[in-house]
């Protein structure tokens, strides 16, 4: 039996039914990673001895009957910008080389009371400022379908790592789109939810008002599963929500007769690769003749999103990049002179050029003279997006958009234009800006033969509107494996 080709839900059951043991499952998923690897590079840390050893606990613990959910002795990876007790997190950046934390984070936590066994940390955009994970100081990560393309980022890492059989599935951060374009390009399905349904505790912040972290898996099941492992409200983060059901699982229905689907004209227009057009297009004809109302219309203010955005998120960042400073953790100059030259020289030589990009770009529309022109327009633009959203889920159930402009680019060519690199976001961010939930499925590949991604966005908290649109099309189609996983490399 090829272990690792099962998903995360259907290897629990096997663990559950004792046909295969955690221990076995954790084994698998590191043989994989060592024939993948060198090829791939989705892991800046692996804990073979780690994982090993919390296997046989909680191999013990499922024999107990104490671990009785879907999920118990199931291998995860977990982004590299979540803190993970003892166990280094860097957030792919020179300047985190050294960090082990001293508390995991709150969603992770969720995990291990689950029963899940943690394998290590994915690769990702230094600080989750990227669209490639090309600006991980510890080298890029490559798409298993083809090593020459990105696997896209920021959670590229976690997307190639489930693409690649490395592990079932992943935890990813979403803040502009960071768990749905990779996954697009990976051909995995990643959810990121409404913000504050899942705790922020414990990731390391690049924007607050935008991070969401969210399930990557292969397929809908998996996704809504994980989902509902790991939300939960937090009284230890100030914009955690307490719900009113966490119950994912339940969407997971063949059915959208009646569901009204809204098409958004703006983002099916100039700049969307043919391709890519045809294969969404092609999906949600699946779904009207499954019985849904599909529509088009018009959702204005896109092309204001793009701008909103980086100006909000980078002065977050400058923010909340601060506390990286020399002083208490994390790397430091070698040789200064005096307290200010320590913080310039420790943070020039451990941030890479996109971080500091960013910062200089929050720090400039935060100061004295542009936070009105800039900032504090961002954030009414903000609140525009927000209400032409709410007008758009009066009249529809969900929206569908793509996940991204184009499949995944070539390594190399996306860091020479940050500008086109940034437009490549202008599908995703919008659902940050607004704080709903989105999930992106793979719907098809493109003549090169790589993944196209198809994105369904929610109102708030109606995550099981999109998983069971999700899940309705996913069933008129098999799991496709990249060529790298199915030659056994």
């Amino acid at each position: 039996m090829d272990i690792t080709s099962l998903t995360a839900v259907e290897l629990g059951k096997k663990i559950k039914a004792k046909e295969i043991s955690v221990v076995d499952a954790v084994k698998a998923s590191i043989v994989q990673i060592e024939k993948m690897e060198k090829d791939v590079h989705s892991f800046v840390t692996i804990d073979k001895e780690g994982a090993l050893k919390r296997a046989e606990e909680v191999q013990k613990l499922i024999d107990h009957g104490t671990l009785t959910g879907p999920l118990a002795g199931v291998p995860v990876a977990i982004k590299d910008n979540m803190c993970t007790k003892d166990m280094l997190t860097t957030c792919s950046s020179k300047i985190l080389g050294n960090f082990k934390p001293t508390f995991t984070a709150e969603a992770v936590l969720n995990l291990e009371r689950a029963g899940a066994v943690i394998i290590g940390k994915t690769n990702m955009d230094e600080f989750a400022m990227g669209s490639t994970t090309e600006t991980s100081y510890y080298g890029e990560t490559k798409n298993p379908w083809n090593l020459n393309h990105v696997p896209g980022g920021s959670s590229g890492g976690s997307c190639a790592a489930v693409a690649a059989e490395e592990c079932p599935y992943a935890l990813g951060s979403d803040t502009g789109g960071s768990i749905r374009q990779p996954s697009s390009f990976c051909g995995v399905v990643g959810i990121k939810p409404t913000y504050g349904t899942v705790s922020r505790y414990g990731l390391i912040a690049y924007g607050s008002s935008l991070d969401q972290i969210g399930p990557i898996a292969k397929d809908v099941a998996d996704c809504a599963t994980i989902l509902e492992a790991i939300a939960s409200h937090d009284p230890k983060d100030s914009t955690s929500i307490a719900r009113e059901k966490y119950d994912f699982t339940s969407a997971l229905v063949e059915d959208v007769e009646g569901m009204k689907i809204g098409i958004p004209k703006d983002y099916f227009g100039d700049g969307l690769d043919k391709e890519v057009k045809e294969k969404i297009l092609e999906a949600v004809k699946v779904l009207e003749e499954k019985g849904a109302i599909v529509e088009e219309f018009d959702l204005s203010l896109v092309q204001y999103a793009i701008p909103a955005y980086y100006v909000i998120a980078s002065a977050e960042a400058s923010s909340n990049l601060s506390r990286f400073d020399g002083v208490k953790y994390g790397y430091r100059t070698q040789e200064y002179e005096g307290l200010h030259n320590m913080y310039k020289k420790t943070r020039s030589e451990g941030f890479g050029a996109e971080v500091k990009r960013r910062i200089m770009l929050g720090s400039f529309v935060l100061s004295s003279g542009y936070y009105d022109a800039y900032y504090l327009k961002a954030l009414r633009t903000k609140a525009l997006i927000k209400q032409a959203f709410d007008n758009a889920f009066a009249k529809y159930d969900v929206i569908i958009a793509p996940a991204s402009p184009t499949t995944a680019p070539e390594l190399g060519k996306s860091l020479s234009d940050p500008l086109k690199m940034y437009l490549g976001d202008i599908y995703t961010i919008s659902v940050n800006l607004a704080g709903l939930p989105g999930i992106s499925i793979p719907v098809g590949t493109d003549s090169k033969g790589l993944p196209v991604g198809m994105q369904i966005i929610g109102n708030c908290f109606e995550e099981n509107k999109i998983i069971r649109v999700a899940y309705t099309f996913e069933q008129t189609r098999t799991y496709e494996r990249p060529e790298l996983v199915k030659e056994g490399r």
